[in-house]
């Protein structure tokens, strides 16, 4: 079996390895899709802070089940959907429906062995059912539940008015799931074409040049107020600390990426405001089912968001070109057929 590992910050080797065996309440599934994130430009860059190399990155999975136990409910040959987020189900955030900030939580291709490889056997848990989207569709289900969690933690409704920073995969998949809340959506990046593209492609946002002249303009949307909600989608330390101001007094700031780094901010201006600060790590089940319904309903144009195509034997050249020229660049996919 082949897999693709990095074996050290710039290096992806295609390996071999021993073909997995299922254990008890695991099923066997081959890999169809693997959707190429952020995530894994950063563990390739060597900026990821939770990781020790060689790694075997991929998170974003469309799978085919092989093989599972007796009284399974996936039957072979079925497609799925794999939720990559492995957790104890033990702990007081498990017992307590908050699987995606479970305290030993182990996601694949960060914290242990992922998908870009031929085959892995997992948990049955960890299976989402296709409900009939394509293998495209499949595999970017987990990135875009990562964005319909984040609203869901931050209570967006049709009356807020929402600032995306960050244009990327994840902040587009924010925008989304904001938008198809009913409120009014503005978008925050330095690129003007990733601006651009993610304001056309979530639905009609207000896009919002990073730089100078940006606080301006958020003047200009908000009347002075700033945002009822605040997402940071950047991975930034200066553009996290910078959102604090743009939250209206009353309103939610969401974090959505994560630093290696300590975040400081104004203790009088976050009273004054008595403003929400929010964590949103990961995705539940529930958010997964809620981007499987709104592919189906067909709210999601993947054929804009799916933008990089390679395969298994191309990717160690495709993915570290694609780390420094990411012009164009939504979300790449790796095919296996």
């Amino acid at each position: 079996m082949k897999t693709v590992a990095c074996t050290r910050p710039g290096q992806l080797e295609i390996r071999t390895a021993a073909r997995p065996v299922r254990g008890d309440g695991e099923v066997r599934v081959r890999i169809r899709r693997v959707g190429i994130c952020g995530t894994d430009f950063h563990i390739f860059e060597g900026k990821h802070p939770f990781l020790a190399y060689p790694r075997v990155m991929g998170h974003e999975l469309a799978a085919e089940v092989l093989e599972t136990g007796p009284d399974s409910a996936f039957g072979t040959g079925e497609h799925v959907i794999i939720n990559p987020y492995l957790s104890c189900g033990t702990c007081r955030a498990c017992t307590r429906g908050k699987p995606n900030c479970c305290t030993s939580i182990a996601v694949l291709g960060v914290h242990r062995d992922g998908g870009m490889c031929e085959e892995i056997c997992l948990p049955e848990q960890n299976l989402v059912r296709s409900d009939g989207l394509s293998l495209d569709a499949c595999a970017t289900v987990e990135f875009l539940a990562i964005g319909a969690h984040a609203v869901r933690r931050g209570g967006i409704g049709a009356d807020d008015r929402v600032l995306v920073a960050g244009a990327g995969p994840i902040g587009l998949g924010v925008a989304i799931f904001a938008k198809l809340a009913g409120a009014e959506v503005s978008i925050l990046d330095l690129d003007p074409g990733r601006l651009e593209e993610a304001c056309a492609i979530a639905g009609g946002c207000q896009p919002v040049k990073a730089g100078d002249g940006a606080e301006a303009q958020i003047n200009r949307l908000t009347g002075g107020d700033g945002f009822d909600a605040v997402f940071d989608a950047t991975g930034n330390l200066a553009s996290i600390q910078s959102g604090f101001a743009r939250v209206a007094h009353g309103g939610r700031y969401v974090l959505v990426s994560v630093v290696n780094e300590t975040v400081a901010f104004s203790d009088p201006e976050f009273h004054k405001r008595e403003m929400s600060l929010i964590g949103s790590r990961n995705a539940t089940s529930e958010d997964f089912r809620t981007v499987t319904a709104a592919l189906k309903a067909g709210n999601i144009p993947l054929e804009r968001i799916i933008t990089h195509r390679t395969d298994f034997d191309k990717v160690t050249e495709d993915l570290p070109r694609w780390a420094h020229d990411k012009d164009g660049l939504i979300k790449a996919m790796i095919t296996l057929d």
